[in-house]
């Protein structure tokens, strides 16, 4: 796979996928919707008043990636505190999270669905045709950049990747290890991103 973005004449981006790249980037972005989820569903049903202050979980997810993709605002994984401080980070990160998770989460997962929809929007080809051109415009651009971005945050997690720790002895590992194909997808979607970086930045 060796996708890579391209900036478009005024403003957007570009890719060439092919069959198996799209098959993949839309299977990750709706396993990653699936992970989401819809967050809670605010009492009132469509009332969008209720909706508006809607309060969501107060505690992080239990699952790591979740967790990762919603982390505490106020407790760094990275600065030790005292019992005092931890306390009222905690307190601080709980508050915060009842107020902008389920906003954040339908904001991810909105995201995660642009893709497969633009995906979605690409003339399926012949087997071993040329690879389909998907453009996006600049507003697309940022939700793919936010739905990359979450794709590897969840699939680094998964992979026990650190911040110390960029994965790269993960390459090593023999195909017949059963993580090498997320391995690879880790790397690739990083390329994807960086280059899609690239062209949202001013020339």
């Amino acid at each position: 796979m060796s996708g890579r973005f391209e900036p478009l004449p005024g403003g957007g981006a570009a890719v060439a996928l092919d069959d198996v790249e799209i098959s993949i980037l839309r299977s990750l972005a709706l396993q990653l919707a699936e992970l989401i989820g819809p967050g809670d569903q605010p009492a009132g049903g469509d009332d969008p008043l209720a909706a508006l202050f809607a309060e969501g979980p107060s505690a992080p997810p239990s699952d790591p990636a979740l967790a990762r993709l919603f982390p505490d605002a106020y407790c760094p994984p990275d600065q030790e505190l005292g019992p005092r401080e931890e306390k009222a980070a905690r307190e601080a990160s709980a508050e915060f999270r009842r107020f902008t998770e389920n906003d954040l989460r339908a904001r991810k997962r909105d995201d995660a669905l642009a893709m497969v929809r633009d995906l979605d929007s690409l003339a399926a080809g012949a087997p071993g045709a040329a690879p389909a051109v998907l453009e996006l415009a600049p507003e697309k651009s940022r939700q793919w950049l936010g739905a990359l971005n979450d794709l590897r945050l969840a699939i680094g997690t998964r992979l026990e990747v650190t911040d110390e720790d960029d994965g790269g002895e993960l390459l090593r590992l023999p195909d017949s290890d059963p993580r090498k194909p997320m391995v690879m997808a880790y790397f690739w979607l990083g390329g994807l991103q960086e280059t899609l970086v690239e062209t949202l930045m001013p020339g």
